[in-house]
């Protein structure tokens, strides 16, 4: 008695209203019934795959029964499930097998629907999508590679696990950057690579994090006699060493490794020198994914909250109809239709070329969509009470998820020195995304904007957070002005623009329409246990 239903066997594409609006408007119509068929079938068994992949995490086999290396990492039949549902949907690649206008943000929207499920496939599956535009640096290795990393078959150590027959055997890349001295500072690299005089190159160093390492090719940055550059390592070779997985917070169904290269072979990507140039495109398009994780997070922390308070009845009525309950849901409802409009807007820019709008808006939005994740699936988890506590909720493998792709891929600071860096070097992006920003006509925008223009009179580094996190609520109130759901984004500016109410969600003042904000994110269509 009185417990909710099961939050299953939904279409998580159809009831997120945000963004099923947000397809169609940011040009990526011709996706919705790919969409629709991917969220039908995410809201079934592969609810319980997520479950599983991240309860047995993988295990690495350096060695095999014979004291032969082996380096394989191996993991449990519900991840190989997860990840040949994800290739078969285009998710690592459906931008470069389908070069139309609105493929961008039809992928955007089925990352997002398939990041509510599991976070931790999203990590191959976007590293191998941002590998292809680096890889086209250098046409040969591109010609090669390119026919394999948008197959959609799934190969897995050699064995077929599935995927639509004929075409190229599918490959998967990885990354591996950072190193345990620098981390972020990258130009502070030991690894060192050697030119053989035949075209090929032999690495030899160590990465402190090596993303996905199961993957069959690297993208790796290297100490060249010409400065720091970008290589291609390919896995199974005797040179390439998995030394052990990281036991991490969250994201427990992927590996993450540590690896030595031992005169591993590589193929120079890029020019010799530029390898930072050359990878930040792939940079630039995991950054993306971020953003779309993030609000796959939120969106499914939000589900979760508005399904239990509608079902949960406390102290003579349902939750949902409680003052404070509704104040708290309504402002996590906001948070993620905020978050919703910006990765959409964001995916449009990558269909459109839009260089200028997107070098700026990457960052920002990688910055201040993932930096408040976490707050949001901490509260949503809150409102689940004990429940959302206990590990069968879910709510906890979404909290433990929620740091991270904040870390991924330039950690906050990172990606706020980042701006000023593009605002410094390329004026043109500034005026870009503050011409996006008028595209709602209200004044308060235009206050934060006078703030926004005060901060970049003398540029301070001690400041940059600041001045991100004003650039992100700017772009976030003008898209929800435009575009917003009834209500949504005149309590956004009220709260974030004009600051009034508290520093924690459910802080909002009087006269908002929070009944209508939270039943437009409550999924609706559920079947009944």
């Amino acid at each position: 008695m009185n417990q909710p239903p099961p939050l299953v066997d939904y279409d998580l594409f159809s009831q997120n209203r945000p963004l099923v609006e947000a397809l169609e408007r940011e040009g990526g119509g011709y996706g919705r019934e790919r969409a629709q068929a991917l969220g039908e079938a995410l809201g079934g068994a592969p609810l319980e795959w997520g479950r599983l992949a991240n309860e047995h995490p993988p295990t690495l086999r350096t060695h095999d029964r014979y004291g032969n290396r082996a380096d394989e990492v191996e993991f449990h039949p519900a991840w190989h499930s997860l990840m040949q549902l994800g290739i078969q949907a285009g998710l690592h690649a459906l931008p470069w097998r389908e070069p139309v206008p609105g493929s961008h943000v039809a992928r955007a929207a089925m990352f997002v629907t398939w990041s509510q499920v599991e976070a931790g496939t999203g990590c191959p599956l976007s590293m191998t999508f941002a590998s292809v535009p680096a890889l086209r640096a250098e046409p040969k290795l591109a010609a090669k590679w390119e026919p394999r990393l948008t197959s959609l078959r799934y190969v897995d150590g050699g064995v077929e696990r599935g995927g639509e027959g004929g075409g190229e055997e599918g490959a998967l890349c990885g990354m591996a950057m950072t190193e345990r001295q620098g981390g972020s500072d990258v130009r502070a690299n030991t690894t060192a690579a050697h030119p053989t005089g035949d075209g090929d190159w032999l690495l030899s160093g160590h990465k402190w994090f090596c993303s996905a390492p199961m993957s069959d090719v690297f993208l790796v940055l290297a100490q060249a006699p010409g400065g720091l550059s970008c290589f291609l390592v390919p896995r199974r070779q005797d040179g390439f060493r998995i030394e052990r997985l990281k036991d991490k917070l969250g994201n427990r169904s992927n590996a993450s490794a540590e690896i030595e290269l031992r005169a591993a072979q590589g193929a120079l990507v890029g020019e010799e020198g530029r390898g930072v140039g050359t990878i930040i495109e792939m940079v630039n398009h995991t950054r993306l994914d971020c953003v779309l994780g993030s609000t796959g997070l939120q969106r499914r922390a939000v589900a979760e909250a508005t399904h239990h308070a509608e079902h949960r009845v406390a102290f003579g009525r349902r939750l949902a109809e409680q003052p404070l309950m509704r104040s708290v849901l309504a402002d996590l409802c906001i948070e993620s239709e905020a978050a919703t409009l910006t990765a959409m807007r964001l995916a449009r820019a990558y269909d459109e070329g839009d260089n200028a709008f997107r070098r700026v808006a990457t960052a920002v939005a990688k910055y201040w969509v993932c930096k408040v994740t976490p707050s949001v699936v901490g509260e949503a988890l809150e409102c689940l009470g004990g429940n959302g506590y206990v590990e069968e909720s879910g709510l906890p493998r979404l909290f433990r998820e929620s740091p991270l792709n904040s870390i991924w891929e330039g950690a906050g600071n990172v990606n706020c020195l980042d701006v000023l860096r593009a605002l410094a070097k390329a004026p043109e992006s500034l005026e870009a995304f503050v011409e996006e920003v008028r595209l709602a006509d209200d004044p308060r925008l235009e206050v934060v904007l006078a703030e926004i223009e005060l901060e970049l009179e003398q540029v301070d580094e001690g400041r940059a957070r600041y001045l991100v996190e004003r650039l992100a609520l700017a772009l976030q109130a003008s898209l929800l002005l435009r575009h917003g759901g009834p209500g949504v984004a005149e309590a956004f500016c009220v709260t974030r623009l004009e600051r009034k109410g508290g520093r924690a969600f459910g802080t909002l003042p009087r006269g908002l329409e929070l009944t209508k904000i939270v039943e437009r994110h409550r999924p609706l269509a559920l079947v009944a246990p």
